[in-house]
């Protein structure tokens, strides 16, 4: 059953105000607004991206009427907000997929996090271009990568090479089978003041780029590998929930002794124990181990929450599940 707007109003409400401390005085940051799978909407999430909302309707039956009244009220509460992008998840069209503007002008390009430029394209993909639940990882990455080499596998939009260069990374490869996401990685680095290496941006598939590397004996102090939750190419397959392993073994051969591996694994229907024991598994040999979780803010989760997740996260504290790893080489 759809949630109504009267009963969804004091939610609304509820959220905007625990959340009205998070954008700042020059709302120039990027903020997960109202969480309705656990704030008690489970069709409705709300992400704010500088002045530019972007509401992403899950409902089975989309509801013009609802949406807008959903929009009236966060800019009678929210009036800096300039643009407005709605994402229908069950239209058929591709371009309602991946958004259109309902309100404003020109939706944001940019946003601020950490001190950190990066760029976006809100209406590129059915997401926004921008994962809000690794915020605190880029943080980690600010803070842990000075004079490393990074490699971030299936980088996306690159946010988190994007942030590990700002932490003074002396060199990191991007590489993603998508070339419009790294392009958007390139505008980040731009509007960071960053140096753009076009050999640093690669726009090939996973498997074959480690392959190159394993063969040129090329390693790195930092790998990244945060996969989709599930793809396949012509040159294999990714699958979150049973094969995480496979990945992690793929790239535990391109990482320096002393170095690290960042894991994250976004699949909803793998609890967070079956994780851990899949990484405690591949820590038997001793030459990984187990360092540090890295949490979703509790922000993006919901901050009144009313609903459970799918499955339990525990120890992790949402199925975006973080950690990081040591590395020992023989």
């Amino acid at each position: 059953m759809e949630t109504s707007f009267d009963s969804l109003l004091p939610l609304l409400t509820n959220a905007i105000a625990s959340h009205q401390t998070l954008s700042g005085s020059r709302h120039e940051e990027a903020f997960r607004l109202f969480n309705g799978f656990y704030e008690g909407c489970p069709s409705l999430v709300l992400d704010v991206y500088g002045r530019t909302l972007v509401i992403h309707d899950y409902s089975t039956t989309p509801n013009p009427e609802f949406i807008g009244k959903v929009v009236e009220h966060i800019r009678t509460s929210l009036n800096w907000l300039e643009t407005g992008i709605l994402k229908t998840r069950n239209e058929k069209s591709q371009q309602a997929k991946r958004g259109v503007q309902i309100f404003g002008s020109t939706p944001e390009r940019k946003i601020r996090e950490h001190g950190v430029w990066y760029a976006l394209d809100l209406t590129m993909n059915r997401d926004a271009s921008f994962y809000l639940d690794t915020k605190n990882l880029r943080e980690w990455l600010l803070e842990n990568s000075q004079g490393k080499t990074v490699l971030n596998t299936f980088a996306y939009t690159g946010s988190l090479g994007v942030a590990a260069q700002a932490g003074g990374a002396s060199r990191v490869i991007q590489t993603d089978l998508s070339k419009p996401f790294l392009n958007l990685a390139k505008d980040s680095y731009s509007l960071n003041g960053f140096p753009i290496h076009k050999q640093d941006f690669l726009a090939q598939d996973f498997f074959p780029v480690v392959a190159g590397f394993k063969t040129n004996k090329q390693t790195f102090d930092s790998v990244i590998i945060d996969p989709p939750f599930f793809s396949t190419t012509q040159r294999g397959k990714v699958d979150l929930e049973n094969e995480s392993a496979r990945l992690i073994n793929k790239v535990r051969p391109l990482i320096n002794d002393g170095g690290t591996l960042i894991a994250i694994n976004n699949a909803v229907f793998l609890s967070g124990a079956d994780y851990l024991q899949s990484l405690e598994n591949l820590c038997k040999d001793g030459y990984l181990s187990i360092r540090e979780f890295i949490p979703v803010p509790e922000d993006f989760i919901g901050l009144n929450r009313i609903g459970n997740p799918i499955t339990d996260p525990a120890p992790f504290n949402h199925s975006t599940k973080i950690a990081i790893l040591d590395v020992k080489r023989k």
